[in-house]
C-alpha cells in the first residue's frame, strides 16, 4: 500500500442519517476460500455435482486480504475463478517449483496457508510486507514442526517443505498472541492422516469468537469437531465437502458506520445484518448498549440511533479486539471529562501495527488524553483539534481517523488507502453516507435514513 493517499476526513455538525450496505466478511471469505481449496484437493463434491470438489462462494469480499488469499491458493496450484463477489474453487494442490506465497499484511494468509502448504509435495516460500515480518507466527511454525512438518525459519520469510501429507495427532500451542494460530491448524486438520487435537496452553485466548466461526464453518463442510472441553479442539480425519458458501456482510467493518450515528446523534441502518451470525454480532451489540444508543434489529437490517451525547464507558474487548480503534474513537468523542477504559487487548500490540501505541499517539496528537495500560487504554474525553491522523498502514486505524474527523473539522488521515485491506470502498461509502447532509439538517427529519451502497468495482487480482 502506498502510504500517500492523504484524505481529509469529511466533517459535519448535523446528525447522520443513512442506510449503508457493506461488502462481505473478510474472515468468513478467507475461511471459505481455504475450506474450498481443501475440498477441491480431495476431489469430493455434493451429490449430483457435475464437477466433484468444486465449491462456489457467493458474497465474497474483494479486498487486498482476500485477493492475497486467492493468490496464495493459486500459488499452491488451485484454481479460483470468477469476478467480483462470485467465485468458484477447484483443482489440486500442486505448486510449481519456486512457489512463493505473498502474505502481504494479511494475518489469515500468514497463519492459515502454511498448514495447507504442508500438504503439498514440494517447498513453498512465504514472505510479506515489512510490517508482517514482526507479526507473531513462531508458535504456529513450532506447532507444525511438532507435527513433523519441516519448516525453515522462525518468522517471515520462511519455507514450508511439504511431503504430501501431515500425520496429525496432538499438539500444544500458546495462542494468546493470536487466535488465528488455532484456526489455522483446525482448518486443515481433517486432511491430516490422524486428524488433530489442539490444546491451548497459555493465558486467556483473544478473539475466541473467531475460533467459534472456524468450528461452525468446519461443521458446515461436514467435518467432525469436538470443542466440548475448554481450550481444546479435536478434529476427526475425514472429508471436507465442497459446498455453496454464502458470505455475510462484514459486521466489523459496519461498526465504523454505526459509530457515525452515535457520535452525531443520528441514525444509521446496515442492510443485510444477519438474524443469526457466524460473526461476533452479540459482542458488537454489547458495545453499542454502553453508548446510550437505541438498537433496532430485524431479519434484514440493524439500525443504531444515537442520542444527544454519551458518557465514558468500560468495555472488555478481548473477544473482539478488532473493534478497538473504532471504540477508542468513540471514547475520545464522549462527553468532555468522562473516562473510558478499554481492556483485554494487550494482544493488539502484535497486530498490523502496535494498535495501543498507535491509538495513544494519534489521540494525544489531536489534543486528547489517552494512556496505555498493561492490557488496554484509558481515554479521558477532551476537546480535540485539527491535525494529521496517521494510519500506520492499518485499515482499522484509518477508519478510526474517519470517525474522529466526522466531529472534528480538519482531521487528515495520512493513508486512507490502508482501508483496501478489508474495505476498498470505504472512502466512497463514507462520503456517500454524508453526501446529502448540510448544516441545516435536523436529526428528526429527512424521511428516514439515506442510502449509501458499496461501489461494485472489480479489483485487480
Amino acid at each position: 500500500m502506498s502510504g500517500t493517499d492523504s484524505w481529509t476526513a469529511p466533517h459535519t455538525t448535523a446528525p447522520v442519517h443513512a442506510t449503508v450496505t457493506v461488502p462481505g466478511s473478510k474472515s468468513q471469505t478467507n475461511r471459505a476460500l481455504l475450506l474450498a481449496g481443501l475440498a477441491a484437493a480431495q476431489g469430493l463434491g455434493p451429490p449430483g455435482s457435475p464437477r466433484g470438489g468444486t465449491s462456489r462462494i457467493s458474497g465474497a469480499l474483494r479486498s487486498r486480504d482476500t485477493d492475497l488469499m486467492i493468490g496464495a491458493l493459486r500459488t499452491l496450484g488451485l484454481s479460483v475463478d470468477g469476478a467480483k463477489s462470485e467465485l468458484t474453487v477447484s483443482g489440486r494442490i500442486a505448486p510449481e517449483p519456486g512457489a512463493r506465497v505473498d502474505c502481504g499484511l494479511a494475518g489469515t494468509v500468514l497463519r492459515f496457508v502454511p498448514p495447507l502448504a504442508a500438504l503439498a509435495h514440494s517447498a513453498v516460500d512465504f514472505d510479506g510486507d515489512e510490517q508482517a515480518r514482526v507479526r507473531p507466527i513462531a508458535p504456529l511454525l513450532d506447532a507444525l514442526r511438532a507435527l513433523g512438518v519441516r519448516i525453515d525459519g522462525t518468522g517471515l520469510p520462511f519455507r514450508v517443505q511439504g511431503t504430501g501429507s501431515v500425520a496429525g495427532g496432538t499438539v500444544a500451542i500458546d495462542a494468546s498472541a493470536s487466535s488465528q494460530f488455532v484456526s489455522g491448524l483446525l482448518l486443515c486438520a481433517a486432511s491430516f492422516t490422524d486428524g488433530l487435537t489442539v490444546q491451548h496452553t497459555g493465558p486467556a485466548l483473544p478473539s475466541a469468537p473467531h475460533i467459534a466461526m472456524t468450528v461452525v464453518m468446519l461443521r458446515q463442510a461436514g467435518v467432525e469437531v469436538d470443542d466440548s472441553v475448554p481450550n481444546r479442539w479435536q478434529v476427526r480425519a475425514g472429508a471436507v465437502a465442497a459446498r455453496h458458501w454464502e458470505v455475510e456482510p462484514d459486521l466489523t467493518n459496519a461498526v465504523a458506520f454505526l459509530a457515525a450515528a452515535v457520535v452525531s446523534g443520528g441514525t444509521v441502518r446496515i442492510t443485510g445484518w444477519p438474524a443469526t451470525s457466524v460473526q461476533p454480532a452479540d459482542n458488537i451489540l454489547d458495545v453499542f448498549a454502553k453508548l446510550n444508543a437505541v438498537v433496532n434489529q430485524t431479519d434484514s437490517f440493524l439500525e443504531v440511533q444515537g442520542s444527544a451525547g454519551y458518557d465514558g464507558f468500560d468495555v472488555d474487548l478481548r473477544a473482539v479486539g478488532e473493534l478497538t480503534p473504532s471504540v477508542a474513537a468513540l471514547a475520545a468523542l464522549a462527553s468532555p471529562g468522562s473516562v473510558s477504559r478499554l481492556s483485554g487487548i494487550a494482544h493488539l500490540r502484535g497486530h498490523e501495527t502496535d494498535r495501543l501505541a498507535a491509538l495513544s499517539t494519534e489521540i494525544n496528537r489531536l489534543g486528547g488524553n489517552c494512556a496505555e495500560t498493561p492490557d488496554g487504554l484509558v481515554i479521558t474525553a477532551t476537546p480535540l483539534r485539527p491535525g494529521i491522523w496517521r494510519a500506520y498502514a492499518d485499515h482499522r486505524m484509518a477508519m478510526a481517523g474517519a470517525i474522529i474527523g466526522l466531529r472534528v473539522a480538519g482531521v487528515q488521515v495520512d493513508d486512507i488507502g490502508a482501508t483496501t485491506k478489508t474495505l476498498p470502498e470505504f472512502p466512497q461509502l463514507w462520503a456517500r453516507m454524508l453526501a446529502d447532509l448540510g448544516p441545516g439538517d435536523d436529526a428528526g427529519r429527512g424521511g428516514g435514513p439515506r442510502r449509501s451502497r458499496a461501489i461494485e468495482e472489480e479489483p485487480s487480482l
